[in-house]
């Protein structure tokens, strides 16, 4: 079979990682890359000896392209996306999916409509740290869920993004930049969120930027920048969750999930190595080690044990998803890292944000399924067993 060819439109900085990962693979072919700037697009052709450069309107009106790769700015990922479905063509956005869920729900149905696939980032789940969280599930060793805690705490991007703003304006901020890191993790492990509730606050005004070229210049903050929320799964699991870019430092983990049996933590990922979530240890404790076992201590009990980890991406390999998509569309299968999971995880930012200022709890009214185990060796499993991969409970 041809590779997917696919059109990239967002030139930006979180391409050169997508490109990086999609030359590994041979299922895709980048053939176009476009941007407003069309300066921009020629320099990102020239790196990557893409073979076309060209505006955003040739990439979703040229019929041999296959697919969009949406890199585009939050405020129009839904409209980007809507014009590549409309054309027929699959498409494959950053995150988040919309800023609007009337439009995510439109281009779900025009994608139905044409037959036409849309996946959507974050795909840092189908890593080797979650992969192998999903594995210790499924095996049963911490018994049956029941509660689960996330943070992610950050002071802003501002010290080391060249062009910051966007995060501070409607769309942004760090529950729908960061949030969705942590959110789709827990949905594609628990299974989708029947309410949420939320409290946040803008602590600042202003933010100064003081990464070049910009040093020196300060951003007006139209967002809020902390946000705490209680989520209820389908399941009945409970979990808290922490959003922020006012936090200076903090030794709390980035990941924990609750069982009968146990306890799985994921610490936040080493920023020096690469990973962003794709790899890193998994730790557990059951019943036998855990701190309030009550029984005398006993040597080299006091520490968690490190899950084994059979699975492969454990680096930064953001654009996964994609390739996982070019399969789906290969073998007529659902996406893992599906635009109804990230239309669910819009729904549940909106419900936060709602929730923090009516002051009541909202309920959800959108679901997805879990998806699929990526296989240890995907993807090369792709070529042996594709057609009886399946989604689990196609719906929950």
């Amino acid at each position: 079979m041809e590779p997917l060819r696919i059109g990239l439109i967002g030139c930006g900085v979180i391409s050169d990682i997508y490109l990086k990962t999609c030359q590994k693979f041979d299922i895709v072919d980048i053939v176009a890359c476009a941007s407003l700037d069309l300066s921009e697009s020629k320099a990102k052709a020239e790196k990557y000896n893409i073979a076309k450069f060209c505006t955003p309107d040739e990439v979703i009106n040229d019929p041999s392209i296959d697919a969009v790769l949406n890199l585009t700015i939050p405020a129009v990922h839904g409209d980007i996306s809507l014009a590549a479905v409309k054309a027929g063509k699959h498409v494959y956005s950053e995150k988040p999916f919309v800023t609007d869920l009337e439009q995510g729900k439109e281009i779900l149905a025009v994608a139905k409509q044409n037959n036409v696939l849309v996946g959507n980032a974050p795909d840092t789940f189908l890593g080797s740290r979650i992969q192998t969280c999903k594995k210790l599930l499924d095996d049963g060793i911490i018994g049956e869920p029941i509660g689960a805690t996330a943070f992610v705490g950050t002071h802003g991007v501002e010290r080391h993004h060249p062009n910051p703003d966007f995060y501070y304006k409607p769309g942004g901020g760090p529950l729908f930049d960061l949030g969705p890191y942590y959110l789709t993790a827990l949905i594609s492990l628990l299974g989708p969120i029947k309410q949420c509730a939320g409290m946040a606050k803008k602590s600042f005004n202003h933010r100064l930027i003081e990464s070049q070229p910009r040093a020196g210049e300060l951003i007006d903050v139209e967002v809020d920048t902390h946000i705490s929320s209680l989520l209820e799964f389908k399941s009945g699991v409970s979990a808290m969750m922490l959003t922020s870019f006012d936090i200076w430092d903090s030794e709390l983990p980035r990941l924990e999930i609750y069982g009968t049996k146990g306890t799985i933590c994921i610490a936040d990922p080493d920023p020096t190595d690469g990973t962003n979530i794709f790899g890193g240890d998994v730790l557990y404790r059951t019943r036998d080690n855990a701190r309030w076992n009550y029984r005398p201590r006993q040597q080299g009990l006091d520490n968690w044990t490190v899950a084994k980890n059979q699975h492969n991406f454990s680096k930064d390999s953001r654009g996964l998803g994609l390739i996982d998509l070019a399969y789906a569309a290969r073998d007529q299968r659902p996406v893992r890292a599906s635009g109804e999971m990230a239309l669910h995880v819009c729904e549940v930012m909106e419900g936060i944000m709602l929730s923090a200022k009516t002051g009541h709890h909202q309920q959800l009214t959108t679901e997805c399924a879990i998806p699929a185990a990526l296989p240890v060796n995907f993807p090369d499993s792709e070529t042996v067993v594709h057609s009886a991969e399946q989604q689990t409970d196609a719906v929950l």
